[in-house]
């Protein structure tokens, strides 16, 4: 049997790439953008005189930030001990620690409301040492709870990004650092962090865009009641909704947002780049 030609075999895994591309995202994408511009662009000006719309883009920066910031932090510490475990062990945590991305929004959501809701079993064993179930339980259905809810399906991002670049990383600078009286911290700061500093970038720029698009999660704790874009675009889409150039424009505005923290985390990363501030 004669081998295919260079060309050809490239073909064969190239085709149906591009046709897959095409049909989950360049359509659907020119389809809103289509929908966005059906009445001459007056959609935007819409969505943009509208004061809720401001105050979901405060709420959704708000939590685009910070809970992406606490599961980089997190998530370093976390890829950082695993590096240092033996791989068969490294692997199999690894992979423990990667359950959570294969569930849905709506999932992480109710089992949040299982454990941590007003009849909650953590809510319930608190009550037992004198906590305020009242307040331990409203606690998740806040912004800072959602944030606590993101970051459960946000560190495991952070954690496989990383681990690969820690696990190669050299470790006689941290022991060169440590022997001429650099402490642990200072170390891990001066020698692990500033080289890694690309990768980290990326992993919050990757876990910006997941909480600045996400609304399943958001839906199901907060409904309606926190001002985010995910869910202002859910209001508009909803039974009770009709404005769909509207809607449309304000997904434009979403995917707009989280294209251009990626791109911005892209830039930083590589002026980040040892080549690049060498060049």
């Amino acid at each position: 049997m004669n081998a295919l030609h260079p060309k050809r075999a490239l073909a064969v895994f190239v085709v149906p790439a591009t046709v897959v591309f095409c049909v989950f995202f360049v359509i659907p994408v020119a389809l809103v953008l289509g929908e966005s511009s059906a009445d001459g662009g007056a959609a935007f000006g819409r969505v943009l005189a509208d004061p809720v719309f401001w105050r979901g883009l405060a709420g959704s920066l708000a939590i685009g930030t910070l809970a992406p910031l606490v599961s980089v932090v997190v998530g370093f510490a976390v890829a950082l001990h695993l590096s240092r475990l033996s791989p068969g062990l490294r692997t199999s945590v690894a992979f423990l620690i990667s359950l959570p991305l294969t569930f849905s929004g709506l999932i992480i959501a109710y089992g949040f409301i299982l454990v941590f809701g007003r009849a909650g079993f953590v809510t319930l064993l608190l009550a037992e040492l004198g906590a305020d179930p009242a307040f331990v339980g409203s606690f998740i259905f806040t912004a800072p709870g959602l944030a606590v809810a993101y970051c459960y399906y946000l560190i495991p991002r952070v954690v496989l990004v990383l681990l690969p670049v820690l696990v190669n990383f050299d470790r006689a600078q941290i022991d060169a650092a440590s022997s001429l009286g650099a402490g642990d911290a200072r170390a891990i700061w001066d020698i692990v962090v500033l080289q890694i500093l690309p990768s980290l970038v990326s992993a919050f720029a990757l876990c910006a865009a997941v909480a600045l698009g996400a609304y399943g999660t958001a839906l199901a704790l907060v409904g309606t009641q926190l001002s985010i874009l995910p869910l202002l675009l859910y209001s508009k889409i909803a039974e009770t909704g009709s404005d769909f150039p509207a809607a449309a424009a304000l997904s434009v505005i979403v995917m707009g947002l989280c294209c251009t923290v990626v791109a911005f985390a892209e830039i930083l990363a590589s002026r980040s780049r040892p080549e690049t501030r060498g060049a």
